[in-house]
């Protein structure tokens, strides 16, 4: 994951055989500073995404931060809105 100017950049899919790596490689970037991660670069998603995601929230939260996820592709705000889970997901 690249992280530039505090901003992380996921790229490629978030699905289930990615999730881990992408989660930690997340979560590097919250703790090296990181307040803000793009989600444009993200090609394709599946409900592990939104693993994914609730994951760098919690661990922003735990930390006393927020974290804003930017530019999220259509399709994770589809599975967002389809699992109800919008409110927990801030962008």
């Amino acid at each position: 994951m690249r992280v530039q100017d505090g901003v992380a950049y996921p790229e490629g899919p978030i699905t289930l055989a990615e999730a881990v790596r992408v989660r930690l490689d997340g979560e590097t970037a919250l703790a090296s500073g990181c307040d803000v991660i793009d989600l444009a670069g993200i090609t394709q998603v599946d409900s592990s995404a939104l693993s994914v995601l609730l994951a760098w929230r919690r661990d922003a939260l735990n930390s006393n931060r927020q974290v804003v996820l930017r530019n999220p592709p259509a399709n994770i705000l589809s599975l967002i809105d389809l699992y109800g889970v919008g409110e927990l997901i801030p962008s």
